[in-house]
């Protein structure tokens, strides 16, 4: 195999899927991102696995002998990244699977191993589903709920955001049972006589927030325990979280009194410095017309801010994690925010203006 191909090309395609691999894999081939050069197609595919999840692209260059091979891909990305001319020939010996790498000046060998030993996860072609939308508009979603999720909960459906087709809507879902986000999107979907559901984990979503691009159209493929996501020249397949996900609509509660509107700014600054003196425990207290962030911690002291806010209601206190609170208001882009409120014991509900619902439980005491 050998192929010529832009420095710049090649760094994006390898930084593009180096994520995937493992930093200890169980086997060592799992470190490797396998090549294949098509010469049909004048490109190249870059591929990695952990065996979990599956990540491919595909970028321009110019095949003088086609054929593929793997190599360690940390070890090239840096070698690619290190370099400073425009053009880079590889040459791999196929018998071997040694790959020369020149780009002016420099010469480099690289021991690589068989495509041959390369786990490529199996891509069903038994598809329950397959769904378009927008990629910036997917990503945004991921962002707003992904932080929710449960890492290590022995309930499995929790570790991962649920993704949930129905009624012309994407209803994407993570919790760790003392919180939840919750956010909408329409779509357009074939007649479905109930949901069409899905859980990712937490790894293939951060991968997806990291990849997908802010516009330009992506598809769903929705398979045996899997899913597949494809969009330009790139495509990630996961494994799928097992488990029946919560019955999600349940736990969100009606009936509230109290709306408090709020400068979404000046809530995150004020929450983030008074947190810094005692970071486990928060209060706020809703009156008229202000709240009242406070904390105080018997071992390093107390901190106390007032920031304006429009509400006409009873006084109600509540406390918070306030990691939990500072979450959805990081990511949230509206200017105002709304509260949704009854007493100090049930849960507060953050909402804006897109269809967006953060479930927050108060601590006790």
């Amino acid at each position: 195999m050998k192929f010529n191909i832009v420095r710049s090309v090649f760094l994006e395609g390898l930084q593009k899927v180096q994520n995937v691999v493992a930093t200890k894999p169980a086997m060592q081939i799992l470190q490797n991102a396998l090549l294949t050069a098509d010469e049909k197609e004048n490109r190249l595919t870059i591929t990695t696995t952990d065996m979990d999840i599956s990540e491919r692209c595909a970028v321009e260059c110019e095949i003088e002998s086609p054929g593929s091979t793997t190599l360690p891909i940390r070890r090239l990305c840096s070698i690619i990244s290190g370099l400073s001319g425009e053009k880079i020939t590889v040459d791999v010996d196929d018998e071997n699977n040694v790959a020369t790498v020149q780009c002016g000046s420099f010469f480099s060998k690289l021991n690589g191993m068989s495509m041959r030993d390369f786990p490529v996860n199996p891509e069903s072609s038994d598809s329950q589903a397959s769904y378009s939308m927008d990629q910036g508009v997917f990503k945004e979603m991921l962002r707003m709920t992904f932080y929710a999720a449960a890492l290590d909960d022995t309930r499995k459906a929790l570790n991962g955001v649920l993704l949930s087709f129905f009624d012309n809507k994407l209803t994407m879902v993570a919790t760790d049972g003392r919180r939840m986000a919750l956010v909408e999107h329409e779509v357009e979907l074939p007649p479905l006589d109930s949901p069409v559901e899905m859980i990712l984990p937490i790894k293939a979503v951060s991968e997806l927030i990291r990849i997908l691009a802010s516009d330009g159209e992506m598809k769903i493929i929705n398979q045996k325990n899997q899913a597949v996501f494809d969009f330009g020249t790139t495509r990630l397949c996961t494994k799928l979280v097992d488990g029946k996900y919560p019955n999600f609509r349940q736990v969100i509660p009606g009936g509230y009194t109290e709306r408090v509107d709020i400068e979404r700014e000046k809530l995150l600054g004020a929450i983030r410095v008074v947190s810094l003196v005692a970071d486990a425990v928060i209060r706020l207290t809703f009156s008229a017309n202000q709240l009242t962030i406070s904390t105080a911690s018997t071992d390093v002291g107390e901190a106390r801010d007032v920031i304006p806010i429009k509400y006409a209601g009873k006084e109600i206190t509540l406390s918070f994690n306030p990691a939990f609170l500072i979450d959805p208001l990081k990511v949230i882009s509206d200017d105002d925010i709304y509260f949704e409120l009854e007493d100090g014991s049930r849960p507060a509900l953050i909402k804006c203006s897109v269809p967006f619902l953060y479930l927050l439980m108060p601590l006790r005491g």
